[in-house]
């Protein structure tokens, strides 16, 4: 393996990771506030893709100009699912039942997706697509860095609402103690829907990344919920910089493997890091203080 080859894989894997990192956050956010899995996050990001891809197709401006429509209203139908959806589950049921209920939401999805664009693979055309630069003789495709860049300011984004505004305080203490945060007077209900449209809006950014540099088709969901199933575990469940963290310490791993192993087995990492993980440390490996903190 040549030193440029090596250094081309790693920073390919920093970018993927950082792009991992966006599209699981959500996936935390949401078992963070309700401890749902929701299932059809995967199904969000395509529909996100299919919506970026339909808006340059229509109007023939970059796919990004798309976020301006997507992002808000991904946040509503988001707030909307939890309050008149998710919130009617009983809370002793609520985990198990939700896998049932975002299942089938990611199956309507999926077939909205095929009747209405077929199951023909789709790809945005831009003028910068086959555009790269070189760094240390390593060459980087420029919309993977502006993929990454838009996953780097959306995390720091919500880092800074999560830390910094009132609304962040009342959603980590809603994460944190539900019952507590209530005695102090905050509207958890209303939190929980609030945190449940900001996972989804993350879907919306996720989605939009996602398609530009990839094929998309109806069904392509299912390939993406394992991973990032994975990346929420492994980071600890509820903790988004664990999260982080997870995704691209396992993007970077990837991005070597592939190598040696080629495209398809490279992904096994993500299986092998969840059973080690579930094995070892159950609560993930950056669970725990970490997770309590944010």
């Amino acid at each position: 393996m040549s030193a440029s080859l090596l250094l081309q894989s790693v920073i390919l894997g920093l970018l993927l990771g950082g792009l991992y990192a966006l599209l699981a956050a959500g996936l935390t956010l949401y078992f963070g506030v309700m401890r749902v899995v929701m299932i059809a996050h995967s199904a969000f990001l395509i529909l996100a893709a299919y919506l970026a891809w339909f808006f340059t197709r229509e109007t023939g401006w970059d796919p990004l100009l798309s976020l301006v429509v997507t992002v808000p209203l991904f946040f509503a139908v988001g707030y909307l699912m939890q309050r008149l959806l998710l919130s009617r589950l009983r809370p002793a049921t609520l985990t198990m039942m939700s896998v049932l209920l975002t299942f089938a939401i990611a199956l309507v999805i999926e077939g909205a997706l095929g009747y209405a664009f077929t199951g023909t693979q789709r790809r945005i055309q831009l003028g910068y697509s086959s555009s790269s630069i070189e760094v240390f003789g390593a060459q980087i495709a420029v919309v993977k860095l502006i993929a990454f860049a838009l996953a780097a300011v959306s995390l720091l984004c919500l880092y800074l609402l999560m830390k910094m505004t009132r609304f962040g305080q009342a959603l980590r203490a809603t994460i944190q103690h539900p019952e507590a945060a209530r005695l102090l007077g905050v509207n958890t209900d209303r939190i929980a829907g609030f945190g449940f449209g900001l996972g989804l809006a993350t879907a919306a950014v996720g989605g939009t990344a996602l398609a530009l540099d990839s094929t998309i088709y109806p069904s392509l969901h299912w390939h993406w919920i394992g991973p990032l199933m994975a990346i929420i575990v492994i980071g600890g469940l509820g903790s988004i910089p664990g999260a982080a963290i997870a995704a691209v310490l396992l993007g970077v791993s990837q991005s070597l493997l592939q190598i040696p192993m080629g495209t398809t087995w490279a992904q096994t990492i993500f299986y092998v890091a969840l059973f080690a993980t579930l094995m070892v440390r159950p609560q993930g490996f950056f669970g725990g203080r970490l997770a309590q903190r944010f």
